[in-house]
Formats: C-alpha cells, sequence, structure tokens
C-alpha cells in the first residue's frame, strides 16, 4: 500500500467514479473525447487566467520551480507560490497556488493555505474536497495542517474561504479507499452514473454493463436500492426483469400514478415491447407548440428558445437566440408573443427544466408576464410528457431520456453524439469565438429536440386513443401490465423445475403414485391388501394361449449338411412361438402362432440342423406387430410408454419401454439403406428445401437439419448448428436451395432463394417494435408492392419462369431507387443493406420452373418432427433420436408419395417408389 501513489487526478476520478480511478492508477488510457478535452481547455484557460491576475496585483507571486519550490515553501518568503507541483508520501498534487498567511485567522491559523482555481460559477463538495486533498498533501509536506483553503471561481473570479477540518478527514478516507482499491487484483463494481457521459472510458463501461446487465444501466434506480436487490441475489437487469408482480390498487388510490417500477422496466426491455400502466388520456387543446429550451444551468441563464408549433398539416418553425445575459429578456418577451397570437395553444415540454424556466421568467420579468393574462394558465395546463412517461408508459430503453426513447422510435440526429453537456460545450465554444456555425448548430440542435419530442408525444397519444373505456389496450405490440398476471409463466400448473437437484429429488418423493406405493401401503393396511390383489412388478404375466399351433413334419434329410454323411437321427423337437397382429377391416386382432418342429442329429460330426426353411424370423414378434408398433411411434408420434401399455391393455403384450426400444433401433438399422437412398434422390435433384431447429438430448442442445424436395424428406441430425453439416450433405448438389437467412448456408455453392416468409416475419416484428418508424413503414409497404404481382401470377400461372420473367424489371428499378435514399432511421438502413446483400437470393425464383418463393416445404417437414420432439422431451439420447429420424424420414417421405406408412412397414420392401404399385390398405389410420 505505501507504494501507491495517488495523483490529485486519481483522486477527482475517484470522487466521480470509482472504476475511472481504478483505470487512471492502472495505468489505462481512455479513448479521445470532445468533451474531456473541451473541459480540459477550460480548465487550464481559467487557470492561466487566475495566475495572470496574481501576478498584475500581487508584485511578489512566485512561480514555484522544481525541484526546489519544497524550500521556498519552507522558508516562508514569498508570499504566493503558483502552479506547486507537490509530492509528500504517497501523494501528488499540482495545486494551483499557495498564500502564506502571516497574520493569525479566524481559524487561529498561520502559514501556507492552498487556492484552487474553479471555472464553474457555483462551488460542490467535489471542489471542496479537491481542495482538501491539495491542503492534505500540504500538510504531510509541511507537517503542519492548514485550517482554511481559498476556491476562486467563476467569470468575476470570485474568491471564497473554505473550512478544511472537516474536509481533511473525508479526503484522508477516500485516499485510503483509493490505495486499498489499487492494491486489489479485483477491479471495483462497474456502476454507470452521470458523469459516464463525460467520460473517456464511457465506452468501456458501457459494454462491460450491457454484457453484464448491470442494474447500473438504469439510472432512475438509486444506490440503496440497488443495494436492496444485490441483497436478495439480483445482480442483472434480466434478473430483475422477472420480479415483476402487477400489483391490484385500492380503489381510493385509483386517480395516483403509480410510482415508477424498475422491474417493469427491466420487463420491457427484456421482451423489447412497450408495457402501459394504467389508463390515461391526453389533454385535447389547439395548435400544438412543442418547446425545448436551451440555458446554462451554472449561471442560470437561458440563451435559447426552440418551438415547434403545429396547427393541423402544417408546421412553423420559431428559435429566438441571445448573445448575453441582456438579450434574455427580449427572447422571453418573444415567446409571450407567440403564445397570445396563437389560439388556445398546447405546450409540451420534457422535463423540469422548462419548468423552471417559466417560473424564473416570471420572477425576473414580471412587466413581460403581465402582458398576457392567461399565461398562468397556459403554463398550468402544459403538458410533461416526462411525467405522464414515467407514470404510465414503459419504452424498452434503460432510461427515459428523449434522446433514448426517440431514437427507439426511429428518430435520429444530425449529430453523432447529442446531448445537453455538448450543447453547453458549443455554446461555450460560440462565447469565445462567435463562429456562426457553432451558433447554426445550437439551432438545428434544438429544432431536431422539438421534432423528437413531437415523435414521442405523437407516439403516447396514440397509445392513449387505443385504449377502450375499460382500459384495455387495441395493440398486439403493446402490453398493458395488468394483464401479464393472466399469462406469466409464474402462474401455470404444472411440474416445478428446481435449479437445485437436492430440492428436485425431495419433489420427486411427494408424487401421488411414490407415495401411493412407496408410503402409505406401509402405513395403511386396506392399501396392503389392494396391492396384494394387484399384480406386483415381480410376478410374471400370465402368457397368451396361442391361436394357431403348427406341427412341421419335414422329410429326413439324407445326408449331413456339413460333412455329407448318411446316417442322421432325430434328435428331439423344438418348439417356436411369433407374437403377431391380424390387421382386418374391421379392427386389429392378436395373432399369435406356435410352430413345432424336430431337429436332426448327425452320427459322424454330432452336428445338429433343421431340415427345411423356418417360417419365421429371429425375432419373436411378426412383420404386422413391428409394423403396428412403428406406426404408433412414428406416425401417430405416441411416446413409447404409453404405447406400452395400449398392446398390454388390449392385446395381453406385457412389453417394457426397453423393448420397444430395441424393436426401434432394430428397425431403423435394417431401414438404413431406405433412408441413405432418400437422401441421395434429393440431392440428385434440381431443388432442395433446408431448415434446421433445436432439439433437447437429456440436458445437451443438439440441431437437426431438414433436406426436402416435393416427394422425399431427410432429417440429419448433427451436434451444433454449424456450416458443416449442410455444406456436407449438398456438397454434389447443383440446382436450387430454398433456405431461411441463416448464414450457414451461403457457403453452398450453387444457386440460393431465400425465404420470402422469413423476411416477412423481420419486417412485422421489426415494425411492431417501432410502429412509429415511418420510414421503416414506407420500406416495407414499397417491398410488399413489389412482392404482390408476383404471387399473383404464381397463384394464376404456377412457378412458371415464362410467365414471372417479366417482374424483373420491377426488381430492378426497386433496387435503384433503394440505392438512391438514405434513411435516417438504423432499422430501415438495416434493411437496405440487408436487401443489397442478398439481391442475388431474394428472386431466384423468377429465373427458374419450379422454384418457390418460400420455404414452407421444409417447415411443413419440422412440424412432424416437433411433434416428435413433443413426445421425446429431452429424454433420449444422441442414439435414440438418430434412429428416430431415420424412421420419420421414411415416414414424411410416404406421405410426400402418397404411400401409407403402415403398409409399407408390412409389406417389408426396402424401396418406397416399389411401393406404390401396392393396393391401399384394408384399414386406414389417419395421423
Amino acid at each position: 500500500m505505501s507504494a501507491c501513489i495517488i495523483t490529485a487526478e486519481i483522486f477527482d476520478a475517484f470522487l466521480k467514479c470509482e472504476s475511472k480511478a481504478y483505470f487512471k492508477s492502472s495505468g489505462q488510457i481512455g479513448e479521445p473525447d470532445e468533451l474531456v478535452n473541451w473541459q480540459r481547455e477550460v480548465r487550464q484557460e481559467f487557470r492561466r487566467s487566475c495566475q495572470s491576475r496574481y501576478r498584475a496585483v500581487i508584485t511578489d507571486a512566485f512561480d514555484a520551480p522544481q525541484p526546489s519550490f519544497l524550500d521556498e515553501l519552507k522558508s516562508g518568503k514569498h508570499h504566493i507560490l503558483l502552479d506547486c507541483r507537490l509530492e509528500a508520501g504517497r501523494l501528488q498534487s499540482r495545486i494551483d497556488a499557495v498564500e502564506n498567511v502571516t497574520r493569525l485567522s479566524r481559524m487561529r491559523y498561520r502559514g501556507y493555505i492552498p487556492i484552487r482555481f474553479v471555472p464553474n460559477e457555483k462551488l460542490s463538495r467535489h471542489d471542496k474536497l479537491l481542495l482538501a486533498f491539495d491542503a492534505y498533501t500540504l500538510s504531510l509536506a509541511l507537517n503542519t495542517t492548514p485550517t482554511i483553503g481559498k476556491i476562486m471561481h467563476g467569470k468575476d473570479q470570485r474568491t471564497v474561504t473554505i473550512r478544511l477540518a472537516p474536509l481533511i478527514g473525508v479526503a484522508r478516507l477516500m485516499v485510503e479507499k483509493i490505495c486499498t482499491q489499487t492494491a486489489s487484483l479485483e477491479p471495483p463494481q462497474l456502476v454507470l452514473n452521470k458523469h459516464c457521459i463525460e467520460c473517456e472510458f464511457k465506452a468501456q463501461c458501457r459494454a462491460i454493463a450491457e454484457e453484464k446487465g448491470s442494474l447500473s444501466l438504469l439510472p432512475r434506480m438509486s444506490r440503496m436500492e440497488r443495494e436492496k436487490l444485490h441483497d436478495r441475489g439480483i445482480f442483472s437487469v434480466q434478473q430483475l426483469s422477472y420480479t415483476f408482480r402487477p400489483r391490484r390498487k385500492a380503489r381510493q388510490l385509483a386517480s395516483r400514478p403509480d410510482k415508477h417500477s424498475h422491474a417493469l422496466k427491466a420487463l420491457a426491455i427484456r421482451q423489447q415491447k412497450i408495457h402501459v400502466v394504467g389508463k390515461f388520456a391526453m389533454p385535447v387543446s389547439g395548435p400544438d407548440i412543442f418547446l425545448d429550451i436551451e440555458g446554462v444551468p451554472d449561471r442560470g441563464f437561458y440563451y435559447l428558445i426552440g418551438l415547434r408549433i403545429r396547427s393541423g398539416d402544417s408546421y412553423a418553425r420559431q428559435a429566438f437566440w441571445a448573445d448575453d445575459l441582456a438579450d434574455e429578456e427580449k427572447i422571453w418577451a418573444s415567446f409571450v408573443t407567440i403564445l397570445a397570437a396563437t389560439r388556445n395553444p398546447r405546450l409540451i415540454h420534457y422535463g423540469s427544466f422548462e419548468t423552471t424556466f417559466f417560473r424564473r421568467m416570471k420572477q425576473r420579468y414580471p412587466e413581460v408576464a403581465k402582458s398576457l393574462p392567461s399565461l398562468d394558465g397556459l403554463l398550468a395546463q402544459s403538458v410533461n410528457l416526462l411525467q405522464v412517461i414515467t407514470a404510465h408508459v414503459y419504452f424498452p430503453t434503460y432510461s427515459n431520456s428523449l434522446k433514448e426513447i426517440a431514437t427507439h422510435l426511429g428518430f435520429r440526429w444530425s449529430e453523432s453524439a447529442p446531448s445537453g453537456l455538448y450543447s453547453l460545450m458549443l455554446r461555450s465554444k460560440w462565447e469565445q469565438t462567435q463562429d456562426p456555425r457553432l451558433k447554426e448548430r445550437l439551432i438545428t440542435y434544438n429544432a431536431e429536440d422539438c421534432a423528437a419530442l413531437e415523435v414521442v408525444f405523437d407516439s403516447v397519444c396514440r397509445l392513449s386513443e387505443r385504449q377502450d373505456n375499460n382500459g384495455t389496450l387495441n395493440d398486439e405490440g403493446v402490453i398493458r401490465a395488468e394483464s401479464i398476471r393472466a399469462t406469466d409463466n409464474f402462474l401455470r400448473f404444472g411440474r416445478i423445475e428446481f435449479l437445485l437437484p437436492e430440492l428436485d429429488s425431495i419433489n420427486k418423493a411427494a408424487y401421488w403414485d411414490y407415495q401411493r406405493s412407496r408410503v402409505y401401503v406401509k402405513s395403511n393396511r386396506r392399501l396392503r391388501r389392494l396391492a396384494r390383489l394387484q399384480r406386483g412388478p415381480g410376478k410374471p404375466a400370465r402368457k397368451p394361449c396361442p391361436n394357431k399351433i403348427t406341427k412341421c413334419e419335414p422329410v429326413r434329410p439324407s445326408t449331413c449338411p456339413k460333412c455329407e454323411a448318411g446316417k442322421i437321427y432325430k434328435y428331439g423337437k423344438l418348439s417356436k412361438t411369433v407374437y403377431d397382429l391380424k390387421l382386418g377391416p374391421t379392427g386389429v386382432k392378436r395373432w399369435i402362432v406356435k410352430y413345432y418342429y424336430p431337429r436332426f442329429l448327425c452320427w459322424r460330426c454330432k452336428t445338429t440342423f433343421l431340415s427345411h426353411r423356418a417360417h419365421w424370423s429371429r425375432s419373436k414378434y411378426g412383420a404386422s406387430f413391428l409394423a403396428y408398433l412403428l406406426y404408433n411411434i412414428v406416425d401417430l408420434t405416441l411416446s413409447q410408454s404409453t404405447v406400452a401399455r395400449i398392446f398390454s391393455r388390449f392385446f395381453g403384450f406385457d412389453l417394457g419401454r426397453g423393448a420397444i426400444n430395441n424393436l426401434k433401433a432394430r428397425a431403423a438399422q435394417s431401414y438404413k439403406d431406405t433412408y441413405e437412398r432418400i437422401l441421395a434422390n434429393i440431392v440428385r435433384g434440381k431443388l432442395v428445401h433446408a431448415d434446421e431447429t433445436k432439439v433437447s438430448l437429456q440436458g445437451q442442445i443438439a440441431f437437426v437439419w431438414i433436406f426436402t424436395n416435393l416427394e422425399e424428406v431427410a432429417y440429419v441430425y448433427s451436434d451444433e448448428r454449424s456450416n458443416e453439416t449442410p455444406k456436407t450433405v449438398l456438397s454434389d448438389f447443383k440446382g436450387v436451395l430454398v433456405s431461411d437467412f441463416y448464414a450457414g448456408y451461403d457457403s453452398i455453392n450453387c444457386r440460393q432463394q431465400k425465404c420470402l416468409v422469413h423476411l416477412m416475419r423481420d419486417f412485422n416484428e421489426d415494425l411492431l417494435k417501432q410502429p412509429f418508424n415511418e420510414e421503416l413503414r414506407t420500406l416495407i409497404q414499397e417491398f410488399a408492392a413489389l412482392l404482390r404481382p408476383m404471387v399473383q401470377t404464381v397463384d394464376r400461372f404456377g412457378l412458371k419462369a415464362r410467365f414471372l420473367r417479366k417482374h424483373l424489371r420491377s426488381v430492378d428499378r426497386f433496387y435503384r431507387e433503394l440505392a438512391e435514399r438514405d434513411f435516417r432511421s438504423e432499422a430501415a438502413h438495416k434493411y437496405k443493406k440487408r436487401f443489397q446483400r442478398n439481391r442475388e437470393r431474394l428472386f431466384t425464383f423468377l429465373e427458374f420452373d419450379g422454384v418457390p418463393w418460400n420455404n414452407n416445404n421444409a417447415e411443413h417437414a419440422v412440424k412432424a418432427l416437433a411433434d416428435l420432439r413433443h413426445v421425446v422431451g429431452g429424454t433420449s439420447s444422441a442414439k435414440g433420436i438418430r434412429e428416430y429420424l431415420v424412421l420419420l424420414s421414411i415416414c414424411q417421405t410416404c406421405k410426400y408419395k402418397g404411400v401409407d406408412f403402415l403398409e409399407f412397414i408390412r409389406s417389408g420392401e426396402r424401396d418406397v417408389d416399389c411401393t406404390r404399385k401396392l393396393s391401399r390398405p384394408f384399414l386406414t389410420v389417419e395421423s
């Protein structure tokens, strides 16, 4: 800790932000920022001005040399020492000036005191603590602690004496905290605050905060509220969003506005939808006057009044500029004149800055206010839009600032990073240079604020108008907070997913069947007797009797098949029972055949053998049994446990889940060649639809790729969503690939058609998020106007290129007009780039016969997989899902070709095309 060197710059940074002090103490350099440079220049210029004043007034003002100025301090022969670079122990400071107090001051102190030059008109505790740091450094160097210090501040360079006794102790504690923080390997907790806008590390901190979802992203949340949430284990905005619970207000409190809910704000951010609380109405009046005031809060000076007057469809723009304080009354009088000339105006502003402006102007210039008697009524009826939004409307933005909400709604400023501090910088530079371009930039910034205010106001008005008498919103893109109770997941009935496995195991012990079979039978005599009457798990089931017994009496063989000896004897009898089903025109019947057959023995080599070909397979289940089993678990997508209960209840076959799974695996292996033939036929074709979807395998996420044409479907398993799977499968494909906009398909070397339905879904989703983005709405309407005639042509003539090629001219015209347009909206600009990037893939269907403009063929195949995925429920393994995919591919291919899957399995064929000639089954079961 002793090696920790703390400079005044690090101490200043610590007062503003602990993370900034940590970055500076560790030697990091932030990104250059115009605001940071401007503040540094203002500080340096004010310091030079104050030092020049001291040199002009005090003849013995002395510029402290380095490193001998410490001796000059100790000698005490100079009254004023300027620009003292002082190092004492672990502290370094560049004190603006030190003054030698020769007479006893009011604080009974004699010696050197620090002087600090501050350009602000109003002093803050921050400025006084910086002076205390200088005094603390000075006390360590001279072994005497000054009790007072001075600050020279403001345009008039006024001097104020500050008592340092209570401040030096605070500065000493902060120095200890900085040393502890610097010695620690862990950085301090990152907390965004108001200083971030003028910090060179703001981009770095913002990225870290958004990655972690820090609660400090919500600027309205206080430090105490954050700490309370941290105590509850809530550290991110996403975690906070799940804690929102709508509260029912008492009837007598119904008229009061709701308190701002941080949890609802977090929910709006997570869902990226506007949330509305309570019923509210916007006042209806005459022309709307959107008002924005620019001023210098430090000086209490207002220099620009911007107005945007809307009457019907017409607009008027006014800007009143004050060069100095003397012009302030003039611009106030001009503003009042505009109000007097407008009939029944409705003033709209954002925040309390304009409210403070009204109050101060009435106090400073009462004669102007008397010229408009109705001024008080107009100001009382003015709309503070920020109050309405804070109480009722939750936009999916971290803050309720005008800049952030208007940007979300699609508005853009001409300046890259507009802010109130940025306007103060422009005003300061204008006062120094009188550059008319700076004045024009300020007026433009103010006018854009008024226009942004109009966009936000219209958005809130639409939300107000879409409420019915009960307060219900008629807008699918907006969520009413009171309705979340009926739809949110925390009120759903079903199995609880416990995060801890210990709790899950305890919960399983409370299930009804577990309790009845394991717990209650031990304490209830009647339940114990009922359990004995039922067949226990270890009691063997009664075997069903065979329907037919067949005795095979083959001719005795003349020679041994192994050694060809002629001496052959009978060697006992064997039996084989085959369990099968008979599918008839009126139902399904159990059919069991028991075979008896002799066995023969060669006297020479002692080999046993049969003399005829068996009428059964190696399995004990027949072909119809296996076909009906696969039909249930693949085509009807019944779970294996459900199928086991069906076979046990209606046919008397006691099949465990393991037996059914083994039969499924054996069938998948036998039909592997059929599956590979289907996949090869798809690759050899001229058209392939491709899509992919997730599957859950025992807690792990995998992917299934779907490749299909108009007659065949193949499902391919993959451990991850990478382009290697479609690239490998379609390596020899030379036709047209229809897919969504997943970038993995772009690496396949063939012509492609992107699904335009996916594009329209993305359009609709972004338009719901930004319902008032007119640029995006216009772009979508133009694309719809381009696509609609193409769809009408397809409906009339089919997918024939000779009828569709005429629309290529419209496509060229659409892209020419798109290239000439510049969008201010980020969403519209994103879609412009997306159109240009995919130009060769959006309208391929106009050039080829039989190529659709959507990927619904693959999405239809995905639905079958989704049904099966719902039944499997994440319990299958990678091997099990591969077996399912082989059988599902054959099942869906049969449907696409018009072949009954059950009849195909019963036929024993391995080629689906050969089964087309088979007659329709006598028992039809629709899935």
